[in-house]
C-alpha cells in the first residue's frame, strides 16, 4: 500500500443561515419541525454499533409544550454500561491502528452532513427538545458542531506535524498514541455542539468512548449518533448509553481501563468525579485524564466611559439568550452610576419587547427553561428575592408552568455587591445588577475578582483605554474568556477557544489544539544510524 503525506481541507467556520421570511431554509426547517411533531420517536441506545432497546421507556416532552410527546428513549442500567465498555475496548484494537487520515475523513464527512442534509433535522431536534430559538439552535447545533469537527481535524494534523530535532547520526520522532483504555464523555443539555464535541474530540485522536448525554438532550444526541454512523464511524468506537449518573459512575470509575473523562456540567458533580477518581487511583492502568468545563458566575462591567446602548444590549442578549442557560451567560453586572440610568432605560425597554413563547414561532426571542428541576430551583430564588425588601426587581419575577417551564426574564437591583444572587450560579434568566460610584472603579475590579469562586467569562465596556487596560490586568484570573466591549457569551471555534479555571474547570480550551493534546500520550522514538561499538570514552585513553 502506498504511503503518502496528506493535507486536510482548511477549516472554515460555518456561516449561520438567517431563516428570514421567504428564505428556503426557513421553509425547510418549518417542515422538519412539523414532521418531528407529527411522529413519535423511538430512541435506542447505541452499543457496539447496534441499536439497543430495553422497553424501559421514558417520554420526551418539549420544555415549552409539556402536553406534547416527541418520543421515548430506552433507559439502560449498569449492564449496558459494562456492555458499552467492552464494546469500546474491542473496537479499540482496530481503531487505534486506523491511519489518521481515515479517521479525519469520517469526522469531516460528519461535519458536511450536519451543515448539509442533516441541518434542518438537527436544528428541529434542538429547537423542540431543548427549547432553543432558531438562531440559538443554528449557531449551536449546526455551526459550532461543524466547526468543532473541522477545526479539530486541522488541529490533529498540527499535533502530528510537530516533531523534535534530529541530527545526521540519529532520527528523533514523536508518536502520538491514544490513551490506554476508554474515555467517558459526560455531556450537558444546553449545547448540542458540546454534546457532539465531548465524545468526538477524544475519538478523533484514536480513543474509544462511552458517552452519556444529559437526559434532556437525548432527542438531539440521537441525531448526532445517526450522523456519525452514516459518516462511517466503526462500530463500538463511540457507544451512547442512557443511564443515571451514579449508575454510570459506579461502573466506569471502578474500571481498570478508565483512561479519562471529557465533561461539561456542574462544579459539584465534577468535584465528586475528581474525588472518586483520586480515591480509586490505584485501580487504574494509568493516571486518567480529567478534562472538564463546569460552572460560571459571569460578569459585565460598565465603566463611566461606556456607551449605554452597547451595555444594555450586551445585558439583554448576554443574560437572556437561551433563557440564561449558558455557562457563559451574564448573571452579575457592575454599572457605573453616571451611565446607569440610561443603561436601565434602554435595557428595560429591550426586555419589555421580548416576544416569549415556543421556539416554533420564529418571532420569539425567549422561551422555556429546560425542566421542572430547573424551574423549581429558579422560582424559589425569585420567591426569596420577592420577600426581601433590601432589593428591587426591575423586570420580570413572574413564572408559569401550566403549559411549559416559563420564567420571565428577571432583573434584580441590589445595594449589596455580595448579595447571594451576585455570588452563586443560578443558571437561568436572572440578572443581578450593582451600581457603583464612578470613582470606585478600581475598588469594583477587586470586588469582581473576589466575589465569585468561578473564573469562566467576563466582559468590560469602556471607551477609556486606561480603564480597559486596568480591567484586563486586574481581572486576569477572573475569566478564562475575557471580552472587551462585547457580551461574555458566543465564543466561536477557532476564534475564542473556550474554558475557564478556578471552580469553572480545567481550562483545556474546547475548540483549540490544547484540548486535543489531552487525548494523546506521546511516545518519543530515537533511531541511531551510527550506534557506538565500544563502551569506552575518549577521556579514558592514557596520556
Amino acid at each position: 500500500m502506498q504511503q503518502q503525506l496528506y493535507t486536510v481541507p482548511e477549516a472554515v467556520n460555518e456561516t449561520p443561515k438567517t431563516y428570514a421570511p421567504g428564505t428556503p431554509e426557513r421553509e425547510e426547517l418549518k417542515k422538519e419541525i412539523g414532521a418531528a411533531r407529527s411522529r413519535i420517536a423511538d430512541i435506542p441506545m447505541y452499543i457496539g454499533g447496534k441499536e439497543v432497546r430495553t422497553g424501559n421507556k421514558t417520554a420526551i416532552h418539549p420544555p415549552h409544550d409539556l402536553s406534547h410527546t416527541l418520543g421515548y428513549y430506552h433507559k439502560g442500567d449498569a449492564e449496558h454500561v459494562k456492555m458499552a465498555i467492552d464494546s469500546s475496548l474491542e473496537a479499540r484494537k482496530k481503531w487505534t491502528a486506523m491511519p489518521w487520515r481515515e479517521r479525519a475523513a469520517i469526522f469531516l464527512k460528519a461535519a458536511a452532513l450536519i451543515s448539509g442534509p442533516y441541518r434542518s433535522r438537527i436544528n428541529a431536534a434542538t429547537i423542540l427538545g431543548q427549547s432553543k430559538t432558531v438562531y440559538q439552535s443554528e449557531i449551536d447545533a449546526v455551526c459550532e458542531l461543524a466547526d468543532f469537527l473541522r477545526y479539530n481535524v486541522q488541529y490533529m494534523t498540527e499535533i502530528f506535524m510537530h516533531q523534535p530535532k534530529s541530527t545526521p547520526e540519529a532520527w528523533n520522532r514523536i508518536e502520538q498514541r491514544p490513551l490506554e483504555g476508554f474515555v467517558f464523555a459526560l455531556s450537558p443539555f444546553n449545547f448540542t455542539a458540546i454534546a457532539g464535541n465531548l465524545p468526538t474530540a477524544p475519538a478523533m485522536m484514536g480513543n474509544v468512548v462511552v458517552w452519556k448525554p444529559a437526559n434532556t438532550q437525548i432527542y438531539s444526541a440521537s441525531v448526532i449518533m445517526e450522523v456519525l454512523l452514516e459518516a462511517g464511524l466503526p462500530d463500538g468506537v463511540i457507544n451512547m448509553v442512557y443511564v443515571s449518573g451514579p449508575v454510570a459512575g459506579d461502573v466506569i470509575f471502578s474500571h481498570r481501563e478508565f483512561a479519562g473523562i471529557h465533561f461539561t456540567g456542574s462544579t459539584e458533580v465534577f468535584r465528586e468525579i475528581w474525588k472518586t477518581t483520586g480515591n480509586n487511583i490505584g485501580l487504574y492502568r494509568s493516571y486518567p485524564r480529567i478534562v472538564g468545563e463546569t460552572g460560571g458566575k459571569d460578569f459585565v462591567l460598565a465603566h463611566a466611559s461606556a456607551k449605554p446602548a452597547q451595555v444594555a444590549t450586551a445585558l439583554s442578549r448576554g443574560a437572556f439568550e437561551y433563557q440564561g442557560q449558558k455557562c457563559s451567560a451574564a448573571s452579575r453586572a457592575y454599572i457605573s452610576r453616571s451611565v446607569w440610568e440610561e443603561v436601565r432605560k434602554l435595557m428595560l425597554g429591550q426586555i419589555s419587547s421580548f416576544r416569549i413563547g415556543g421556539p416554533e414561532d420564529f418571532s420569539n426571542f425567549f422561551t422555556a427553561v429546560i425542566d421542572e428541576k430547573a424551574f423549581t430551583k429558579l422560582t424559589r430564588v425569585i420567591d426569596k428575592v420577592k420577600n426581601d425588601d433590601s432589593v428591587t426587581i426591575l423586570a420580570g419575577g413572574g413564572y408559569d408552568k401550566s403549559k411549559g417551564y416559563f420564567i420571565e426574564p428577571t432583573v434584580i437591583l441590589t445595594p449589596d455587591p455580595c448579595y447571594f444572587t451576585m455570588v452563586h450560579e443560578l443558571f437561568g434568566p436572572i440578572l443581578t445588577i450593582y451600581v457603583f460610584d464612578d470613582d470606585k472603579y478600581e475598588e469594583t475590579l477587586d470586588l469582581i475578582d473576589r466575589t465569585s469562586f468561578y473564573g469562566l467569562t467576563g466582559a468590560v465596556f469602556a471607551r477609556d483605554r486606561h480603564a480597559v487596560n486596568l480591567a484586563t490586568g486586574r481581572l486576569v484570573n477572573a475569566a478564562g474568556n475575557f471580552y472587551i466591549n462585547d457580551k461574555p457569551t458566543g465564543s466561536v471555534v477557532g476564534h475564542q477557544p473556550f474554558g475557564g479555571s478556578r471552580a469553572s474547570g480545567t481550562n483545556d480550551k474546547a475548540g483549540s489544539v490544547l484540548n486535543l493534546y489531552r487525548w494523546v500520550s506521546p511516545r518519543t522514538i530515537k533511531e541511531a544510524f551510527l550506534p557506538p561499538e565500544d563502551y569506552r570514552y575518549p577521556h579514558q585513553d592514557g596520556e
